[in-house]
């Protein structure tokens, strides 16, 4: 590989649709293939095309193109469309909307990251959908405006309605030059990000010419060939065929790939363009001199020597005029001549695709130099003898070869347009990369979709990938998974898996394996933390995650080497052998060393939780995550608590299945404590183990069964009051803050303050106490749906939430750690978690590779789009009928009947009208059915004129349904018709003095002059 200039720009991503062809790989087989997909249209497609049969007896009339399927069909839901407008929006923008999207997922990048400008370079023919299909044609639907016709079909909008839904900040620019435009475009986003304008860029191009199956007629000297074949360089070649396609491709600078891990397909050593000026004999006539400067220039810039150069992706009419001049203008630009360079154009497969032509030539030089494949030209067989090719290095290979030479493969590509702007590219195979380095034992992989169907097919098709025998690396597939593919869709899907056989197997129909699924459309839950207290622990707990990830590690091996000074020990060694653990000295650091660590490790994925609570222990660990003791005072604190506790008598703890009144004026005498209130129905009591055994055969006399706890002591009970004195003084001797994270007390139940955060005598009263867990739940619960999530070992808080009959509130409940008699490993359980919060609408980083970590992003199966009929048929022809579908129902939103009759019905049938929708009803967003600020308008003006009510210009936006719309009219009419002014003056003046509560008369002297009717009157 030569060296690198710092001017090289990568190919990333590439994305295409072309007859034959709906991705990239589908194109190189039809590429390898070499069989031309160009095809002779039956009279019944003619017929429907309008092709009027005399013109079709005509001599020179070829019934003859390439067709692109589905033209007509568009994902209108998935860009937020209402069926009216996808109907009015040229074909070519919505297809290569479509296709950027899937070149950015090709390139493992999604777009709408504010740290990563994008930029967009874009090519279309002009729009004949308006041309044939709309202007003039009475089946357009109604209430269509100039501005609309042109913003959906304009050349002008491409780049911008892109940028505009893929939430790209560069630069967005149409580029329109004819035949070469969309290779210009290329060139364009090479010097955009050379100069910095932005950091990735999409560059490509469209044409669909319509009707597609209308043919052409054939004259003689035209550049269309007679017999419907395009046959570059060949004898027997007499012009172009068109064609109907587009492509994309998703550029970046080759350093800034290699440092992200991107996959690079090939890479741009340097392009050119430039224009023939007046140096050729018409305004649509080709150049030599233009073409060999352009194919020169490319070469100066790429700094690479013209003989290394090993096939040539050439513009490739199979004209007359056009073919030998360059052949002329390639031998000529070529300073130096290869050895051998193969030929090739792709108009012979699927005809001239105009304004797409350069990117589809581009992306199949580029798949070239990838594979190391001079494609091959199967139709070739005799050489066009004016070209000279027996006397150059050029040659067009019936078959299919290797490359030529053992240096890097080279090739270049050429697209040059009627009138004279002319582009040149040198592409080069892909650097070497890194091979990518270890990884976690098991991965998240996380799919989301805006439809169940979607869902289910990309499961499918991720399935397959991950089945087939050249998988990618299955954490480079979840790090794509997550960095690469929007994950902000409302169906959602999550598995977490150790290889590709496992998630292959999970991802099938019928899995009986943990896949998780959720519908996630009330936008983002907050999550609340719960960390758990005494009694949770077990030996090993979160040892797993210690092995596998390094921020869990970092904040364990803190904790620990702080707390040698106070325990004596290093606690990692008492988690992982267990012995100690059951000391109340270990414990309770031991506890809050390994939450405070996953909680670290939690927000490192991008878990923050809007609120805490904690068991005991537990908030000493959101007090310090809040703010309130800095880590060394923490754990501190926590060490001389567990300690001093140890100190004290032994004591024992029941767990009682009652509610704590019931069972507070049960407890008299013998030292009994209400522990704990965890749940409506669970409570604990502690004291001494003959009160405590005594007071459990009087439960059991009762039928009612409570359990032993496996504790060394009678916490948040009087046994503990000799500590008090003594932990008051450790307290106070530590600096203390407000709480900047509010968590909820065990000591009220209620938020805590900030004068009860930082005052000692609130810690000493925390460990003597009950512990109001059950209270404190119900008060981080109170401000709607939220994520619950324990962290720390066990399940025992997230059971105790359960058992607040959650169902139906919007309530999540999820642990972060196995349970010791749990057949579960930590990361495995972890990650779980971190799914389910995603698909429960938190907002989560989803497990990003740990700092050591080479992760790439691989191509993966592109999004399956559910794509609908929105197209108006062209005049005088059957039209084909397809219902839109019918807009998904959210969850909580009813979709009542709309009664008949009066302004709502009225509203609802303007609405179905200019949205293009059949069937509104009452509660429909506007917004969810595809509206936007200008039919808002429109909308609105419909409504004055019909209704007779002049509404504020932000009345949708304000009321977005038409039963609240009709509510607003309601209101609008009555301040309307209050505001009415009486023609004449006098009825004024009675008026006015009525509401003043006056006579006329005083009204007049109160003013001091005469009433003058013009005055009156005027506004």
């Amino acid at each position: 590989m030569t060296e690198l200039t710092g001017l090289e720009i990568a190919v990333i991503g590439m994305a295409l649709r072309c007859p034959g062809a709906s991705t990239v790989d589908e194109f190189w087989d039809l590429v390898l293939d070499g069989s031309s997909v160009l095809r002779r249209f039956t009279d019944e497609e003619l017929d429907d095309a309008g092709v009027d049969p005399s013109l079709r007896a005509q001599p020179g009339f070829v019934p003859s193109g390439g067709v692109l399927d589905g033209v007509e069909h568009f994902d209108a839901r998935f860009f937020g469309y209402s069926p009216r407008d996808a109907t009015l929006l040229d074909p070519q923008q919505r297809l290569f909307l479509e296709c950027c999207w899937h070149a950015m997922e090709h390139a493992g990048h999604r777009g709408g990251d504010r740290g990563e400008v994008v930029g967009v370079y874009a090519s279309t023919t002009m729009s004949t959908y308006l041309l044939r299909h709309l202007l003039g044609n009475p089946e357009v639907p109604g209430g269509l405006s100039p501005l609309e016709l042109v913003l959906g079909n304009d050349k002008d909008t491409l780049a911008t309605r892109v940028a505009y839904h893929l939430d790209l900040t560069g630069p967005a620019i149409s580029a329109q030059t004819a035949c070469s435009s969309s290779l210009v475009a290329i060139h364009l986003a090479c010097q955009a990000l050379l100069s910095r304008d932005c950091d990735l860029a999409i560059a490509g191009g469209v044409s669909v010419r319509l009707p597609q199956h209308e043919g052409y007629r054939h004259h003689e000297g035209s550049i269309l060939a007679a017999d419907g074949r395009c046959l570059p360089f060949d004898a027997d070649a007499g012009g172009v065929v068109g064609g109907n396609g587009l492509a994309a491709v998703v550029l970046r600078p080759l350093a800034d790939a290699l440092r992200a891990g991107d996959t690079i397909h090939a890479v741009v050593r340097g392009t050119a363009v430039n224009n023939d000026g007046a140096d050729k004999v018409g305004f649509t006539a080709p150049s030599v001199t233009g073409q060999t400067a352009v194919v020169r220039s490319a070469h100066e810039a790429s700094e690479v020597d013209s003989s290394t150069l090993g096939y040539v992706e050439a513009h490739g009419t199979g004209t007359a005029l056009g073919d030998p001049i360059e052949i002329a203008a390639l031998s000529r630009g070529f300073t130096s001549a290869p050895e051998s360079c193969g030929l090739g154009s792709v108009k012979a497969l699927v005809g001239h695709l105009d304004a797409a032509a350069g990117v589809i030539g581009f992306v199949k030089a580029a798949l070239a130099v990838k594979h190391g494949v001079v494609p091959p030209s199967p139709y070739f067989r005799t050489p066009n003898p004016e070209l000279g090719l027996e006397d150059g290095p050029f040659t067009v290979n019936p078959e299919p070869m290797c490359w030529p030479g053992s240096g890097p493969r080279r090739a270049a590509v050429s697209a040059f347009g009627m009138g004279g702007t002319n582009a040149h590219a040198v592409l080069e195979q892909p650097h070497a990369t890194e091979p990518p380095g270890p990884s976690r034992s098991r991965q998240l992989l996380v799919l989301s979709a805006a439809t169940a169907d979607a869902l289910n097919t990309s499961r499918a098709r991720l399935r397959d990938t991950l089945a087939a025998p050249d998988a990618p690396v299955l954490a480079d597939v979840a790090n794509t998974l997550r960095v690469g593919r929007r994950t902000t869709l409302p169906h959602r899907m999550a598995i977490v898996c150790s290889d590709h056989n496992q998630a292959a197997a999970l991802l099938s129909d019928g899995s009986d394996g943990p896949v998780w699924t959720d519908e996630c459309h009330g936008g983002r839950r907050p999550v609340v933390f719960l960390f758990p207290g005494q009694g949770s622990q077990y030996a090993g707990m979160a040892m797993g995650l210690y092995a596998e990830e390094p921020v869990f590690a970092a904040a364990l091996d803190e904790c620990a080497e702080l707390l040698v000074p106070h325990v004596g020990t290093d606690l990692r060694q008492v988690i992982r052998s267990g012995e100690g653990l059951g000391d109340t000295q270990f414990t309770q650091p031991a506890l809050f060393a390994v939450e405070y660590a996953l909680a670290n490790l939690l927000a490192h994925w991008g878990v923050r939780p809007s609120a805490m609570l904690g068991h005991s222990v537990g908030e000493y660990v959101a007090a310090c995550l809040a703010g309130v003791f800095d880590l060394p005072d923490a754990l501190a604190l926590v060490a001389a608590r567990g300690e001093l506790m140890r100190r004290q008598p032994g004591g024992a703890m029941l767990a009682v299945p009652l509610p704590s009144d019931e069972l507070t004026p049960l407890l008299h005498g013998d030292g009994l404590a209400l522990a704990a209130s965890n749940a409506p129905a669970m409570s604990t009591v502690a004291g001494p183990h003959d009160a405590v055994d005594a007071f459990a055969k009087r439960l059991a006399d009762r039928g009612v069964v409570a359990r032993g706890l496996h504790t060394s002591h009678a916490f948040h009970s009087a046994m503990l009051d000799p500590m008090l004195p003594e932990f008051r003084d450790r307290v106070a001797a530590v600096r203390s803050h407000a709480p900047s994270t509010p968590f909820a007390s065990n000591v009220t139940g209620d938020w805590i303050t900030a004068g009860q955060a930082t005052d000692p005598g609130y810690w000493v009263r925390h460990a003597r106490n009950t512990v109001r867990f059950s209270d404190g739940l119900r008060t981080v619960l109170a401000g709607g749906p939220t994520v619950l999530l324990e962290v720390g070992p066990g399940n025992t808080l997230a059971t105790f939430a359960r058992r607040h009959d959650l169902a139906g509130t919007g309530h999540a409940v999820l642990g972060s750690l196995p349970h010791p008699r749990e057949d579960r490993d930590d990361l495995g359980t972890v990650l779980s978690a971190l799914g389910r919060l995603w698909l429960a609408g938190a907002d989560v980083d989803l497990a990003k590779p740990t700092a050591d970590e080479r992760r790439y992003r691989v191509p993966l199966p592109q999004y399956p789009f559910a794509r609908t009929r929105h197209w108006v048929d062209l005049p005088g022809t059957t039209a084909v009928r397809e219902e839109p579908p019918e807009p998904e129902a959210v969850p909580g939103v009813p979709r009542e009947q709309t009664p008949p009759g009066g302004d709502l019905e009225r509203v609802v049938l303007i609405w179905q009208e200019l949205l293009g929708i059949p069937s509104v009803e009452a509660h429909d967003n506007f917004f969810e059915l595809g509206g936007h600020s200008l039919l808002a308008t429109r909308i609105l003006a419909r409504i004055a004129d019909t209704l007779g009510v002049v509404l504020p210009s932000g009345a949708i936006f304000a009321a977005p349904t038409p039963a609240r719309l009709t509510e607003e009219l309601a209101r609008a009419r009555a301040e309307q018709e209050d505001q009415e002014v009486p023609e004449d003056p006098d009825d004024f003046a009675r008026l006015l003095a009525e509401v003043r509560d006056m006579s006329p008369d005083e009204l007049r002297a109160e003013l001091g002059r005469e009433w003058h009717a013009e005055e009156i009157s005027r506004p």
